[in-house]
């Protein structure tokens, strides 16, 4: 009876520990373009145009909005822990340039150089003029309403502007 004991214990903690441990790993997920190396690499400057490349490639991710309409394919694989946010493992941008006819003049390829990881300051925005306490934010403005000189006083005529 001691060993079954022992047994159905030792199945629990591991079914514990399984699950504990379950909760710990990464979720990875890919976003954007699904790479095809050997359809990036037929797309040939000087002689595809916006409509062959839309055939071999497809759609962009986006179009530049301002200066020439190139075109951007992204693909991004993420990886996140459990309570924190998706980071990026990898990344590939294609950049598609094209000339004014609409034919291809350039494919460049850029990656992980091209991301940048913010970490901002959370404690306070720095802004422009004084600093208040929440007892100035609070009663600051009593007594400056409608206070005599200050062009917020009765109107002086019959009509609703004082005229």
């Amino acid at each position: 009876m001691q060993v079954r004991a022992r047994i159905l214990r030792a199945a629990a903690i591991g079914a514990l520990l399984a699950a504990g441990l379950g909760g710990c790993t990464s979720i990875k997920d890919h976003r954007g373009y699904i790479v095809d190396q050997a359809l990036l690499d037929s797309v040939t400057p000087g002689v595809d145009n916006r409509t062959s490349v839309e055939r071999t490639l497809g759609r962009p991710t986006f179009v530049s909005e301002f200066g020439r309409k190139d075109w951007y394919y992204i693909s991004q694989n993420t990886k996140q822990r459990a309570f924190t946010r998706p980071r990026t493992e990898d990344q590939l941008l294609v950049k598609v340039a094209f000339d004014d006819a609409g034919n291809v003049s350039a494919v460049s390829r850029s990656g992980m150089e091209r991301v940048v990881r913010l970490n901002p300051d959370g404690d306070k925005t720095p802004t422009l003029g004084r600093e208040r306490s929440f007892l100035e934010d609070l009663f600051g403005n009593i007594g400056t309403v409608g206070a005599p000189g200050m062009g917020g006083g009765a109107p002086s005529g019959p009509g609703p502007n004082g005229s």
